[in-house]
């Protein structure tokens, strides 16, 4: 869907990354762009567990600091289409390949600059990662509570991914659907805490329209009732029953021998013993048992997996999620293959390439740079 959209992109971790990937996965040419080696700067070159982030992506290391390193940038930046940067609010600009120096050589450029807490705003300098982002949210208050009321650890990058990452992406794809139709482009000011809030919108808009402040217990989704919660099997596996229809409480109510509470879905009076009771239910039976019984029933339950079993789990092998993937120097193994609707979902099978290759002379002589000037700039350490 995006053959044909050349992205420049800066990041290496972080919700930037992320939207790097599935960009790439939409089919645009992501050209990762890191500093060489005599920069002193971050390498490119991915780590095992990262090869599916940087898979089919182009690389160009270049140094930023140098005058002409800069220059080597704006003039590949004249081509393409998204520039993509987390680097701390002001660097860019400091570095002068920040939206005015790029928009000066290229009018249509799409400029998404990625960041915890946006451009702007007193916590805009802060450094941070995803579990920040969920606290200044209100993501991790509003969780059940662990011992002692400790707020839990989500287990996933929930704010690089949803927050930044795909607020990323939808920003992009908005502003190049603005551009294929007036030429004009955009500077995107992504934050993962604001992409946190608009996952939180549910409980803010509540609080904000009534006065009624949401927390651990306040709600469906945040532990106040037996129908929406988890539960413990006799082999020690663990379900997750989401119950919140009242015909598919029912139904649950029905399977587990607990009819009697069927009539009591939202009653606060009798939660305590609605929960216990579903717990002795389910303390009869293995997990996968009670999955079998209840999944196909309608009535929300699903296994709680562990990643191993989400590898093997008949879903996700009926829908192909996982490919083939073949290294160089690390040999074969799987990964994730492509899962976002619209992307080659066919695809079972990713030729990768050694983490160390580089782009960079194919690129500047595409640019229009002489084969003597990129040997001068690569002897000088500007490139590599």
């Amino acid at each position: 869907m995006l053959d044909g959209v050349t992205v420049l992109d800066f990041a290496t971790v972080g919700p930037a990354a992320r939207a790097s990937r599935w960009l790439a996965d939409y089919g645009a040419t992501v050209v990762k762009i890191g500093a060489p080696p005599k920069a002193g700067g971050v390498q490119i070159i991915p780590p095992a567990y990262a090869y599916s982030g940087h898979r089919g992506m182009q690389r160009c290391q270049i140094d930023l600091k140098a005058d002409a390193g800069r220059e080597a940038f704006l003039t590949l930046a004249e081509t393409a289409d998204v520039v993509i940067e987390s680097f701390r609010p002001g660097v860019v600009d400091r570095l002068g390949v920040g939206y005015a120096a790029v928009s000066a050589r290229n009018l249509g450029i799409v400029y998404c600059s990625t960041s915890g807490y946006g451009q702007t705003g007193p916590a805009s300098q802060w450094a941070g990662h995803d579990v920040n982002y969920l606290a200044a949210g209100g993501f991790l208050h509003c969780n059940e509570r662990g011992p002692g009321g400790k707020p839990p650890l989500p287990g996933a990058t929930v704010a690089d991914a949803a927050g930044g990452g795909m607020q990323a992406v939808m920003a992009i794809c908005a502003a190049l659907v603005r551009k294929g139709r007036t030429g004009e482009g955009a500077h995107l000011d992504v934050a993962a805490a604001d992409g946190v809030l608009a996952m939180m919108s549910l409980y803010i808009d509540e609080y904000l329209a009534t006065g009624t402040e949401p927390g651990p217990g306040h709600y469906i989704l945040t532990g106040r009732y037996a129908c929406y919660d988890t539960y413990v099997c006799a082999d020690g596996g663990w379900v997750a029953v989401g119950a919140i229809e009242g015909h598919f409480y029912k139904n649950l109510c029905t399977l587990l021998g607990c009819e009697w509470w069927a009539d009591h879905q939202l009653d606060d009076a009798v939660q305590d013993q609605v929960r216990a009771d579903f717990a002795a239910a389910f303390a009869t039976k293995p997990r996968d048992e009670w999955v079998a019984i209840l999944a196909p029933a309608d009535t929300c339950v699903s296994a709680v997996l562990s990643i191993p079993e989400v590898i093997a789990d008949p879903q996700v092998v009926a829908r192909g999620s996982i490919a083939e993937a073949h290294h160089p120097t690390a040999g074969d193994f799987r990964q994730l293959g492509t899962l976002l609707a619209g992307t080659d979902t066919a695809r079972r099978s990713f030729d990768l390439r050694d983490g160390a290759a580089t782009d960079t002379e194919a690129l500047l002589t595409a640019a229009g740079y002489a084969a003597d000037d990129i040997a001068r700039l690569r002897d000088e350490g500007v490139v590599a």
